[in-house]
């Protein structure tokens, strides 16, 4: 049998699902602009699913939190060793690592110094918190591929360079996949009343963040429904624990209060709703995306937030308000994130929604400016590092 030509062999690493996602997308968009592409990482079945030959299973790298990481640091050095001797020997014409920052920033710096182009997909957000960390990124990475507007120059800046790609989720959410017609289709495959004042609830996708914001939340369904009467609560839950743990909490509640949970999908429940109660993350951007109204909410412990109040650099927490550069959305944290004062920011983004031909005019201008095709960008990013070679 003859030998398949090879035109170019990345190296590319995704250290979780999300990653793994991404970069399939990725390697498809640069299999479509090369023939004869070879990769070689680390990833999971989306991203095998594309040819990915891998190195270990995506499992060896999915850790959460500070202790479980110090726990499996051996077996973590050992893969990143691995890595950096197979780029190294076989020659990689470059190599990406998708999000999990730390450990992909420290196998690009390590195969950076061996001469090989490196490029970083999504950028930490610098843009946030710790805006010291972009000179450690540039040494890590040729080129960082960012997916907000602003944040190439806050690289430029320090020299380093960072290239705007857009947003997968604006790829990926239509213009109009909010529409009303969207709106009675999720509810007639989630099992709603067409006509009933359906809210979405989403505190969060890890235990902690449930522990810490779930009753909260299920406290503001209370006031919201005796302000709204007959009102439906929609809650997408990542896992059957959080699903288990989330039961607990409602049951503990008025038997009046109808809470569905549903099985993941949050971009299926935010379209059923008529408004949003979200923690910060990226469900803030789903449903700006969505054009649902929200209310931006988190809590941490008294210590942590102190600590992430000193290190943040943005005067805001959602993507909404930090994409448009003002107070788009209501952000209720901390101390204020009470169920009363919950209930009636939600209830008066509701109204205002209805009310105001103009809300949702800043939604989709930025939905616009998001909307980029994000793989091909990123894929001509990484190309742009061979060719110049």
């Amino acid at each position: 049998m003859a030998a398949r030509h090879v035109a170019l062999r990345v190296g590319i690493v995704a250290g979780e699902t999300s990653g793994d996602i991404l970069g399939a997308r990725l390697m498809r968009a640069i299999s479509c602009r090369v023939d004869g592409v070879e990769f070689s990482g680390i990833g999971g079945e989306q991203m095998l699913a594309e040819g990915l030959q891998s190195r270990a299973a995506l499992s060896r790298l999915s850790v959460n939190g500070f202790v479980e990481p110090l726990k499996r640091l051996p077996d973590l050095l050992r893969v990143l060793k691995d890595l950096v001797r197979h780029f190294s020997e076989s020659a990689v014409d470059v190599v990406v690592g998708v999000d999990f920052n730390v450990f992909n920033l420290l196998a690009e710096r390590l195969v950076k110094r061996r001469g090989i182009p490196t490029a970083h997909y999504v950028s930490p957000s610098v843009y946030a918190w710790r805006r010291g960390r972009v000179k450690r990124i540039g040494r890590a990475a040729d080129v960082v591929m960012a997916l907000f507007p602003f944040e190439p120059e806050l690289y430029r800046d320090h020299g380093v360079r960072a290239v705007f790609v857009g947003h997968p989720l604006a790829d990926d959410i239509a213009p109009g996949a909010g529409c009303d017609a969207a709106r009675q289709a999720a509810r007639s495959r989630l099992g709603l009343d067409r006509d009933a004042i359906v809210v979405a609830l989403m505190p969060g996708s890890r235990m902690s963040e449930i522990e810490a914001m779930g009753e909260v939340f299920m406290a503001t369904a209370a006031r919201l429904q005796s302000e709204l009467g007959g009102c439906v609560f929609i809650v997408p839950c990542p896992d059957p624990g959080i699903r288990d743990r989330l039961r607990e909490m409602v049951c503990g509640r008025s038997a009046e209060l109808d809470v569905r949970l549903t099985t993941g999908n949050s971009v299926e429940a935010m379209t059923a709703a008529d408004g949003v109660l979200v923690k910060s993350g990226t469900g803030t951007l789903e449903a700006m995306l969505l054009r649902r109204p929200m209310v931006v909410t988190y809590r941490l412990g008294a210590l942590t937030y102190r600590i992430v109040k000193a290190l943040k650099s943005s005067e805001f927490v959602a993507l909404p308000n930090i994409l448009s550069g003002r107070r788009l959305v209501p952000e209720l944290l901390q101390d204020a994130a009470e169920p009363d004062g919950l209930a009636r920011a939600l209830l008066g983004e509701m109204r205002r929604a209805r009310e105001d031909p103009g809300y949702f005019c800043e939604f989709d201008r930025q939905h616009a400016i998001l909307r980029r095709g994000a793989s091909d960008r990123a894929a001509e990013a990484v190309l742009s590092l061979v060719d110049s070679r």
